[in-house]
């Protein structure tokens, strides 16, 4: 009895959304100052390859124009089973976000110098999301700094896992 219990515990918990594909270079190259889900308009073609995990974020950004937010310079490999009917892999896409969103993100970066970059894709109750973060760019000594911080980390991980 007490099993079946905790499998039915097991399957109500809401499971996380795993990322399909992440832009790992952008926390390299950027302070994260927020970041925010965001709706993606996609073409059938495109979601199945990022199913796939054909995609690629890494020179990705996200720009307003007119009143409108694009994401601009991801890759999205087309779908070997679509011949004529297949989507151009570098394409603008249209994020899905509210008007006052939109005017607050474009304010953010015309004003403070700021940029907004896509940090993962992945599907959330069968729709595409990204989450999108308003980053402000590392100075060289910064990423030095933060890889020096990352390697004196692991190296006192390791000197307490050999001293046990």
């Amino acid at each position: 009895m007490a099993k079946v219990k905790e499998r039915q515990k097991e399957q109500a918990k809401p499971s996380r959304p795993s990322p399909v594909v992440l832009n790992r270079q952008a926390r390299h190259d950027y302070h994260i100052l927020q970041s925010m889900e965001v709706g993606l308009a996609l073409a059938g073609t495109e979601v199945k390859s990022i199913r796939a995990g054909r995609a690629n974020l890494t020179e990705a950004f996200a720009r307003a124009v007119n009143g409108e937010m694009w994401l601009h310079g991801a890759h999205i490999a087309q779908w070997p089973g679509a011949a004529h009917n297949n989507h151009e892999p570098m394409r603008p896409r249209k994020l899905l976000l509210h008007k006052q969103q939109i005017r607050e993100l474009r304010q953010q970066v015309e004003s403070k110098g700021l940029t907004l970059v896509p940090l993962k894709l992945y599907f959330k109750h069968h729709r595409a999301k990204i989450e999108l973060a308003l980053a402000k760019g590392k100075k060289a000594y910064d990423k030095r700094e933060t890889i020096g911080k990352r390697d004196a980390e692991r190296d006192m991980r390791q000197a307490m896992l050999r001293r046990r």
